[in-house]
């Protein structure tokens, strides 16, 4: 329970994938909340992986409850029980699974089974008492907790993070899941004029800003001293959109004009092959160096070392690992895409470039390592100042816990 706080809330969180590498931020938003005093029951679809890096994953995972590995036994159990106690709600669920299911690009069946898995999720939100669920993602998490609404009354929100909902917000239905939300939570104010832009304006309302993050591991501590060595880290999933494949080529550009730079990539994807073959190919196995996974405490430890982070990407939302490297007091390279901007700001906390432009992108690079120690610190205090006045996890937490609590009480069972 609580060290600040007695209230007696209970909320579900659910994600299809979790504790997941690349879902730290969720884990510090549970964790927050439960300092103020929120009871948290983790749920989720399955984990994000077989194996863990982080601890703190481990130990998450042993807290999460999963619906998929509970077996079939108990989907059919969970499904009659409220076609037969419930039929009316079973039914105008059936409805929606296939109405969005008909416009998705998944299909029906697979909206089927995420009938289902609402089964088994309402049943566990009512034998746990859970009085809210939030999903995370606007994709099939939410759509199960629209679900849930349906079979069981159970009162739902959720946080949208991009890019993926807004490119598919037709196909996700993210209007008719607004609808039946008593809120929505956007990370940025990208992400909520694109929420807005795929809703009516009577549920614009509905919308909340609330930021993802950061927790006193990176609030609390002074900013470890920048260091002289010309090195970057570039965190982040190997995928297209992350665009790292440019990142490569800037590298290379800069080695030829005789600027050497050390470039360390931490994360892993379906890209890693061609990245490594575009490293091999430019001959830069000694410049650029791919790690993989990485505990929190490792990304920390490598951003720490480097004289910026370095963000290619095509498309994002607002990027966690841009607060983490401004806490540390580090400034970013990155592109004018989404929510970057809104704290990227060139000449104060970083660099931006178009994103796809390998030139410019290197050009970006040139200024962090030949820009004077001094003048990096001082643009590394401005974004740690911006990080902690706008990404205090527990101050985030404590405005999702005033929605919660506004939220109206579940519907009682039948």
């Amino acid at each position: 329970m609580s060290d600040l706080s007695n209230t007696a809330l209970r909320v579900g969180y659910f994600v299809n994938r979790y504790p997941a590498a690349s879902h730290t931020f969720i884990r510090r938003e549970i964790r927050a909340l439960e300092r103020l005093g929120v009871e948290v029951v983790r749920y989720a679809l399955r984990p994000g992986s077989a194996s863990f890096v982080d601890p703190e994953d481990v130990l998450e995972k042993e807290r999460t409850n999963f619906v998929v590995a509970s077996g079939a036994l108990v989907f059919v159990k969970c499904a009659l029980h409220f076609l037969f106690a419930r039929p009316f709600a079973f039914f105008a669920a059936l409805c929606t699974s296939l109405r969005i299911g008909w416009r998705s690009d998944r299909g029906v069946a697979l909206h089927m089974a995420y009938l289902a898995e609402a089964a088994v999720l309402a049943s566990w939100a009512r034998r746990d008492r859970v009085q809210h669920l939030h999903a995370h993602f606007g994709t099939n998490s939410t759509t199960i907790a629209m679900l849930v609404r349906q079979l069981s009354g159970l009162p739902f929100s959720f946080t949208a993070h991009g890019p993926e909902e807004f490119e598919k917000a037709q196909w996700l239905s993210l209007q008719s899941k607004l609808e039946m939300s008593e809120f929505a939570v956007c990370v940025s104010l990208f992400g909520r004029s694109q929420l807005m832009r795929w809703s009516r304006p009577d549920l614009w309302p509905r919308i909340k800003l609330v930021h993802c993050g950061l927790d006193d591991k990176f609030l609390a501590a002074p900013p470890p001293p920048l260091p002289q060595e010309p090195r970057l880290t570039c965190v982040g999933r190997l995928s297209v959109e992350k665009a790292q494949l440019v990142l490569v080529g800037a590298v290379a550009r800069l080695r030829d004009e005789g600027l050497p730079v050390k470039v360390t990539l931490l994360g892993d994807g379906p890209m890693r092959q061609q990245i490594e073959e575009a490293i091999h190919a430019a001959k830069l196995e000694g410049a650029v160096t791919l790690l993989g996974w990485a505990s929190g405490d490792r990304v920390k430890e490598e951003i720490s070392n480097s004289r910026a982070l370095v963000l290619p990407s095509f498309a994002e939302n607002l990027p966690v690992v841009i607060m983490e490297a401004m806490a540390l007091g580090r400034p970013v390279i990155s592109t004018y895409v989404a929510g970057i901007p809104e704290l990227v700001e060139p000449g104060a906390t970083g660099w931006l470039a178009p994103a796809g432009d390998e030139a410019a992108l290197a050009l970006a690079i040139r200024a962090a390592v030949v820009t004077p120690t001094a003048a990096l610190a001082a643009m590394g205090a401005t974004g740690r100042e911006k990080v902690l006045r706008c990404h205090d996890s527990l101050k985030e937490a404590a405005k999702l816990k005033d929605l919660f609590e506004a939220a109206p009480a579940p519907a009682p069972p039948s």
